[in-house]
């Protein structure tokens, strides 16, 4: 973070100096709310939790190093106290990113965010110091403390913007006024929550709205290919950049194919020029992810072979997306159980079937270890079935429905498409899935494993990898 004074977090925030000998202390170091992350010129942010309340962590930071704490009451040790953390945390870096006036980056969608924002940050590290946050901090509390990470060297900020309900990604984008939004896809993630695709589109729609103005440098970045996103267009005054497969989108991919082990390759064109583009990462869908990082960095200058050299290059920054490792006896295990909704169960199933091809041939088998998706309300049991019926028309070797309810749907919709015997099965919980897999697994197989983040499957991954009670990878 820049440089700031007690006195002037106090008067940018709102807040009355408690136990603060010296107002002109400034706060040098990063904004935390976990105390033990707390180095010396720190800012520690007090959030009074369910479980935990930071408040009573006060001393233990200050002492660590803290110059004073955000806080909602007196802690006995400097702190600015102000009626709202959240707010007040929102207020500093609000008032911090526009000191620093850099090109501020907001990214959005059902699906493919914290990919994209990991490919638009090796790419826009290129052009010059870039700050993004690590895995998904997208609330209203990941948001500030990820632009607070700025400083006066920072040249890109790039923002995950998440939403939960109408109005949450416009409070977002008032936090850190964006110049380039990118709206990645209106899929069903959350469906339950927001009762229906439109009414997500209205809330992703939020991004493109707050931007500035065609002629103050205001950039939409929208997929082409979702008409829900394209239809955005309207309701914008930033100037539209379109990314695609379409014919008339500006930064689109032709040539699209996978590699013999599940990798997206195309041609990438942008208004600058054309190159060949071989990614490093597993699934077709990274090529929507790929281009929607290419029309940022198009934006901002960079030509179409450094950004094919780039996207070439790029590795998984965020764990538990597509995570692939081979274990020593040749088993593959991909790790993408940080999150499932059906368009990205979707796409990981087709990556695990493409990953498989070349291990059917030596007779190797591929398996879906899946779990429940979460938020889906009333479209729940026909996208559980859906995906069940997917697998089996994929031809995965072994479907693993692991839990309760929405697995047993899983499981069902791949015995109605045709899975008999052996092909599918449902077990109780994670164990029982890792004591199956254990028994069964031959080598060069493929396991793919992914839920919803609440179903917490990336443990059965870091079982299949353990190696003498360590987990490998």
């Amino acid at each position: 973070m820049i440089a700031l004074s007690l006195a002037e977090i106090a008067a940018i925030v709102g807040g009355q100096q408690h136990d603060i000998p010296d107002p002109d202390a400034r706060v040098t170091g990063p904004v935390v709310i976990d105390s033990r992350a707390t180095q010396p010129g720190s800012l520690f942010v007090a959030f009074a939790g369910e479980h935990v309340d930071g408040h009573d962590y006060a001393e233990r930071a200050v002492e660590a190093g803290a110059t004073a704490v955000l806080a909602a009451r007196p802690v006995g040790v400097p702190a600015i106290v102000v009626a709202d953390v959240e707010r007040a945390l929102g207020a500093l870096a609000r008032a911090v990113v526009e000191r620093l006036g850099t090109t501020v980056v907001g990214i959005t969608g059902s699906a493919g965010k914290t990919s994209t924002k990991d490919l638009t940050a090796q790419l826009l590290e290129r052009l010059g110091a870039t700050v993004w946050p690590p895995g998904s901090l997208n609330n209203e509390i990941g948001l500030p403390l990820t632009a607070l990470r700025a400083t006066e060297e920072t040249r890109h900020l790039i923002l995950e913007m998440g939403a939960r309900g109408i109005g949450h990604i416009r409070y977002l984008a008032e936090l850190t006024p964006p110049r380039i939004g990118v709206v990645l896809n209106v899929g069903t993630a959350h469906v339950g929550e927001f009762g229906g695709r439109e009414k997500i589109a209205v809330a992703k729609g939020e991004l493109v709205e707050a931007l500035p103005a065609a002629e103050d440098g205001g950039v939409a970045v929208l997929n082409a290919d979702d008409p829900l996103v394209r239809a955005m267009t309207a309701r914008t005054k930033a100037r539209t950049l379109l990314f695609g497969e379409a014919p008339d989108a500006h930064v689109r991919a032709e040539d699209v194919r996978l590699t013999a082990d599940g990798r997206p390759a195309f041609t990438l064109h942008t208004p600058t020029g054309c190159a060949d583009v071989t990614m490093r990462l597993y699934g077709e869908h990274h090529v929507s992810n790929a281009l929607a990082a290419a029309a940022v960095a198009h934006e901002l200058g960079m030509p179409a072979e450094e950004i094919a050299s780039a996207l070439s290059g790029a590795g998984q920054l965020s764990r538990w997306r597509m995570e692939v490792t081979e274990r020593a006896d040749g088993v593959t295990i991909v790790n993408d159980a940080y999150n499932a909704n059906p368009e990205s169960m979707r796409a990981a199933l087709r990556a695990l079937a493409a990953m498989g091809a070349a291990a059917a041939a030596k007779g190797a088998r591929t398996w879906a270890v899946l779990g429940r998706m979460a938020e889906l309300g009333e479209e729940s049991l026909a996208e559980h079935d859906a995906v069940g019926r997917l697998a089996v028309r994929l031809n995965v070797g072994k479907l693993v429905a692991v839990g309760g309810r929405e697995a047993a749907w899983l499981q069902m919709g791949a015995y109605n498409e045709g899975s008999w015997g052996e092909e599918s099965v449902h077990v109780s919980d994670a164990q029982a899935a890792v004591d199956l897999l254990r028994s069964e697994l031959r080598p060069g197989d493929v396991v793919l494993v992914k839920a919803s983040r609440s179903v917490g499957l990336e443990w059965v991954a870091e079982q299949l990898l353990a190696v003498d009670g360590e987990v490998a990878g």
